[in-house]
């Protein structure tokens, strides 16, 4: 199995606003160790995460930069981008971009499914981008 072009075919359907079809490539048991609040870190979990994120970033684009295979897991860089157009965790749309970098890990099957995925994105430049949390630290 090829487990780097399967992690790379999770931002295809992500970009393509295909959520069922990324949950396609999740294990019903998958768990989610990125935790959100208010979200369950299940296969469920995350797709109700991603069809949040595309509600509110219709325009979403998830480029994997590096795609570093090992084992049974694959570790990804990747650059996401969007324009927030829509309700975020109870943010209105401020009609700002985002350019943020993330990293995922996951662990896949002998299945060839996503069995776990574990995240780092930076949250801080997110909300400073979107104007919530100002750009410089108070003086």
């Amino acid at each position: 199995m090829d487990h780097a072009e399967t992690a790379r075919r999770f931002y295809d359907l992500i970009n393509s606003g295909d959520i069922d079809g990324f949950g396609a490539l999740l294990a019903e048991d998958f768990v989610e160790h990125e935790e959100t609040p208010g979200l369950a870190p299940t296969k469920e979990g995350v797709l109700q995460f991603f069809r949040m994120y595309l509600a509110a970033f219709p325009d979403l684009r998830m480029e994997p930069q590096d795609v570093l295979p090992s084992g049974d897991k694959v570790a990804i860089r990747v650059r996401a981008t969007g324009t927030h157009q829509g309700d975020f965790m109870g943010m209105p749309a401020t009609g700002r971009t985002i350019d943020l970098q993330l990293i995922d890990i996951t662990r896949f099957g002998d299945d060839g499914l996503a069995y776990e995925h574990w995240g780092v994105i930076d949250t801080m430049a997110m909300m400073q981008q979107l104007g919530v949390v100002p750009d410089e630290p108070p003086a």
